[in-house]
């Protein structure tokens, strides 16, 4: 009986080997050296919220088995940021507010980079804002880079079968 039940019970999508690619993305030093976003957990954390919006988005745009990655990649991102926080040394109850507050800037980055996307313009702006919260270096180079990088990422995901994006095969 409980083989049939566990016939019967949806399958649920396993997003680890993609958000460990996305992870391995967005701690390559390029971001922090010539990129110039602050090696910081500040830093680090918008490059990571923005290439995990980015392919979202690319879920998004997939097949049924995609969308449901879609929803387990969002799901290790919080995973993640609870164990991060956690290994922080904060609180109970405070984590559950940070947590929040970090899934919101995911939230508002895939809404910012699905109208980017859409457009096909703005990516500087979306860039400064995503990346660099606004605050940009003072090196146009370095906001190029980003930018660019950006782009690059999101369009090398467009190109890759739904199951290598699934599978995390990504770089």
């Amino acid at each position: 009986m409980r083989s049939l039940m566990a016939m019967l019970r949806p399958k649920t999508a396993d997003a680890g080997a993609l958000y460990d690619a996305v992870i391995a993305e967005a701690r390559r030093p390029a971001w922090y050296r010539e990129g110039k976003v602050p090696d910081s957990l500040d830093g680090r954390f918008a490059v990571l919220a923005t290439l995990t919006a980015l392919v979202i988005l690319r879920l998004e745009d997939g097949d049924e088995d995609c969308v449901r990655h879609s929803v387990a990649l969002t799901e290790s991102f919080i995973a993640d940021m609870d164990a991060q926080m956690r290994q922080e040394g904060f609180g109970d109850p405070s984590i559950g507010k940070q947590v929040r507050s970090m899934v919101g800037a995911l939230a508002t980055r895939v809404d910012r980079w699905r109208n980017v996307r859409a457009a096909d313009e703005g990516w500087l702006d979306a860039t400064i804002f995503s990346v660099y919260k606004m605050d940009s270096p003072d090196d146009e180079g370095a906001v190029t880079f980003a930018t660019e990088s950006v782009k690059s990422f999101n369009e090398h995901l467009s190109g890759r079968p739904d199951r290598d994006v699934r599978e995390g095969r990504i770089a």
